[in-house]
């Protein structure tokens, strides 16, 4: 199977396309988010509205993987093969029980909580993870707004051995975050301004010293009204955002220069496409989760995927 472009314009520099082959693996999901594929076919997503995690086959049936509560948003698998998941806490003030990182046990339907607080800190609002080669987690905390009060973002590393370290802060709502293949250099998404930040990794753990806010960390931007949301990285290092508003996927080559926005067939469009995942024997298949009608679909993407480390075990 092949992507075959069935529309091609160009507006503000951002070539948009539309995909086809598009095929819906599951409906019925409440919020879905963080989708992980696994080496069987199946894909593991989180349903933030449904505080739990959810396992959807190859045949399209669906498992209660694990009930976590909260918020249940990004997830990945660790050296360990178990499921680390941010947990935003569930929507304030309903039912927000405070931000957290979890540990969750597959075989044995446990969740342990590993973080809630750095440096005395408390999380407010963990979003997204990736995993280094050297076995250690990079996640945001996208913040948090509570009434008139907003807690500002950060992003954090936890170490191998356990040790967590806030490594930006303040952040502007990010939410995506992914590594470069080699792992040399760091993107992540904003929400509110859809823009792709980069920073060059100088050891693990550890970025250049670009504050913040500096112009040069900007890879790209949508120009139009958009929320960016997680993100996964091609093999060609090109980075592929979940595009809320607009609805589809944003790619965004690694110097910026290049903007490709992939739409979904009118007939499954979607405002809140909130992942992308790939997976498949040559990790040609993208899996995209559609959060305002409740869908994982999957589709060929032109790129494969960037192997994510560690990605093939899950217990």
């Amino acid at each position: 199977m092949s992507l075959h472009p069935v529309v091609e314009t160009r507006s503000h520099e951002v070539t948009v396309r539309r995909l086809t082959d598009v095929t819906v693996l599951a409906e019925g999901l409440e919020f879905p988010e963080g989708p992980v594929a696994l080496g069987d076919g199946s894909v593991l997503v989180t349903e933030i509205a449904g505080g739990r995690l959810t396992l959807v086959r190859p045949d399209g049936t669906k498992d209660v993987a694990a009930v976590t509560g909260g918020g249940p948003n990004g997830a990945a698998i660790g050296p360990d093969g178990l499921v680390y998941v941010c947990n935003n806490g569930g929507k304030w003030p309903d039912v927000w029980q405070g931000g957290r990182m979890e540990r969750v046990d597959l075989d044995k339907g446990t969740t342990e909580i590993l973080f809630t607080q750095c440096d005395g800190r408390p999380l407010s609002g963990p979003n997204d993870i990736v995993f280094d080669a050297e076995g250690g987690y990079w996640f945001t905390d996208t913040g948090k707004i509570q009434g008139r009060r907003r807690d500002l973002g950060s992003l954090f590393y936890v170490t191998p051995d356990g040790e967590i370290r806030e490594a930006v802060h303040p952040a502007e709502t990010p939410n995506g975050v992914g590594l470069s293949p080699g792992d040399g250099r760091l993107y992540y998404a904003e929400t509110a301004t859809a823009r792709l930040i980069g920073r060059d990794v100088t050891a693990p753990g550890r970025l250049d010293d670009a504050p913040p806010r500096d112009p040069s960390t900007l890879t790209g931007q949508l120009p139009e009204l958009a929320y960016f949301d997680s993100l996964a990285l091609d093999a060609a290092g090109n980075v592929c955002v979940g595009t809320l508003i607009q609805g589809g996927v944003t790619v965004i080559s690694p110097d910026g220069a290049r903007i490709t926005k992939y739409l979904l067939p009118d007939e499954l469009a979607d405002r809140m496409v909130t992942n992308i995942c790939f997976g498949g024997p040559d990790m040609s298949t993208a899996y995209l989760t559609l959060a305002e009608h409740g869908r994982l679909v999957s589709c060929p993407w032109p790129e494969p995927g960037l192997p994510l480390h560690f990605q093939q075990g899950v217990r």
